[in-house]
């Protein structure tokens, strides 16, 4: 009788939600599951693609898995931790998205009915961190390397990982022609990292195969003034001057205070705000200059005077494009035009104006440097053009980790099925429930080709057993063949040039490995809402208060 009258201990806030044990697991993997099956149908060449409009009234048309993940605005705890996996993938690689939440969300369903029949997710987890080593290793032992071959050969290698990423994306159909494209502007840049030194300019109208990759800086033309006109649009070998300054009259401060004795004294501070931009003028000229850039505005008084000199100038050019000019150029942007030396001055072959579709384009080509590029992509649509944009930019992130990490593997879900066969061959040799465990790895390894299949309207389950038999062979010929698209069966995606860097593959296992440990170690989720609704009454109270100040400013009108 004693102990029923304990007093009930109260630990968290009244009304705080918490929900522990077997089922709140299970939540979190249908959730994650949920979100698994929103990418599923976006995978391979015959993905279908999303369609998402926001409050804003923005469409965006997209098959890119971290582009769709980032938009669909995921609120529940544990199916973030998906968005964070696309993400890092996106960044790290830049191909292999979609397949990342697949894999994991494969994992977890896999994980799911062990969960339901007792077993201790630590189990799952050990096994699988276990099952994920043994998966890299064999990815890593079934690579080839490109290394060692003429320029030519590893620019064609190269653009055949480019076409496998474009294959999956919305331009597939000119896979070819921007594989080329993207390896060009990649060994353009050489070794250095930096991504923005490849630029991208969207111009709408005419087709894709309009587009074009400049050897160099191409960027539209900027606010100009009149005079602009009669200024040369094309010069050959000029040297390129690039700033950082205002070349225009500034109006003085408005509380400014002048105090004058003589009427006469007037003129003379006049013409020293002239002289001061007369001369800035002058020693741009003196340098030798053909061609002046800069950051901030270029007026109208300059714009004269420097075409009265064949000069060409633009103001307000965007930072980025700046600072590429400066390293294709080879010039060092300018914050003063006093002592302007030769070595700060840049040059190239060719500088021209040139008009694409309805906009006006700045091109510096033949730069010495060569250390840049920019692809001008031409579309129907703007959405079809910034869906364009976002599969190059995964071609180029690709086509550079193949640089860097120079070893492939097979695509088409080749590689998949031959690490499912060696894990399960693996799990035989252990004894205990970690056979089933990684047995279940294993299989979901498998949804890879099953996706492809499902995707491209064939029969999955047709196409897999003929996989499996394939991957069985003892020679070990059939470790290359995955499922070819085009016919519905199964062919040697190396020999076809379906290929993929092994980083992708590799980076891939781990985090969707990574994502699914740390979805089944969870095991309860505390959810606090009181603090939720303390922020909802603090946003409410401002909003109220700033209707309530309006109103007021408005009676006082009156």
């Amino acid at each position: 009788m004693a102990s029923m009258m304990q007093p009930q201990i109260i630990l968290l806030k009244e009304g705080t939600d918490t929900s522990q044990g077997k089922a709140q697991l299970l939540s979190n993997i249908n959730a994650v599951m949920a979100v698994g099956d929103v990418v599923r149908t976006t995978l391979g060449p015959r993905g279908m693609d999303k369609l998402i409009h926001d409050d804003k009234g923005s469409v965006t048309i997209s098959n890119d898995g971290a582009t769709i993940m980032k938009l669909l605005d995921i609120v529940h705890p544990a199916a973030k931790i998906l968005v964070d996996i696309a993400k890092s993938q996106d960044s790290e690689v830049g191909d292999g998205t979609t397949t990342v939440v697949l894999l994991a969300a494969e994992f977890l369903k896999e994980a799911k009915p062990f969960v339901e029949d007792g077993v201790h997710s630590q189990n799952l987890i050990r096994s699988y961190r276990t099952a994920s080593t043994l998966a890299i290793e064999k990815v890593k032992e079934l690579a080839v390397s490109i290394e060692g071959k003429s320029v030519e050969e590893k620019k064609g290698l190269l653009a055949k990982c480019a076409a496998t990423t474009l294959s999956s994306k919305l331009i597939g159909g000119e896979k070819e022609f921007f594989a080329t494209m993207v390896v060009d502007a990649v060994m353009a840049i050489g070794d250095d990292d930096r991504l923005n030194l490849i630029g991208i300019k969207k111009v709408p109208g005419g087709n894709m195969r309009d587009s074009f990759l400049v050897d160099g800086v191409a960027f539209k033309k900027t606010f100009s003034y009149a005079g602009f006109e009669q200024q040369p649009k094309k010069f050959l070998n000029p040297k390129i001057l690039l700033l950082n300054i205002e070349l225009e009259l500034k109006s003085e401060k408005e509380n400014a205070e002048i105090r004058l004795s003589d009427p006469s004294q007037y003129q003379s501070i006049v013409d020293a705000e002239w002289n001061i931009i007369y001369d800035k003028l002058d020693k741009c000229v003196e340098s030798g200059t053909k061609v002046v850039l800069s950051r901030l505005a270029i007026g109208d008084l300059a714009t004269q005077y420097f075409a009265d000199r064949d000069i060409f100038c633009a103001g307000r050019v965007a930072e980025e494009d700046l600072n590429r000019v400066a390293a294709a150029a080879g010039g060092t942007v300018q914050t003063s035009v006093n002592n302007i030396i030769p070595e700060v001055l840049g040059t190239c072959e060719i500088f021209e104006e040139k008009q694409v579709g309805g906009e006006r384009f700045n091109i510096f080509s033949g730069c010495p440097s060569g250390r840049t590029a920019t692809i001008v992509l031409r579309g129907g649509a703007d959405q079809f053009i910034e869906e364009a944009e976002r599969s190059l930019h995964d071609a180029i992130m690709i086509v550079r980790r193949a640089v860097k990490n120079s070893t492939v593997v097979p695509g088409g879900g080749a590689i998949d099925m031959e690490v499912s066969k060696y894990l399960r061959q693996h799990s035989r040799t252990i004894a205990g429930k970690s056979q089933l465990f990684i047995n279940s790895y294993a299989k979901a390894l498998e949804v890879i080709p099953r996706q492809l299949c499902d995707n491209a309207g064939f029969d999955a389950t047709d196409v897999l057993n003929k996989l499996r038999q394939k991957h069985a062979m003892q020679s070990g010929e059939g470790a290359s063949y995955g499922v070819d698209i085009n016919t519905g069966g199964i062919a040697d995606s190396y020999a076809n040039f379906v290929w993929e860097p092994a980083v992708v593959k590799i980076n891939a296992i781990n985090a969707a490995t990574e994502a699914a440990c740390l979805i089944l170690s969870v095991d309860e989720t505390v959810k606090n809402p009181k603090s939720e609704s303390a922020q909802g009454d603090a946003a409410a109270g401002a909003m109220g208060r700033g209707r309530g100040g309006g109103r007021g400013r408005g009676m006082r009108r009156r």
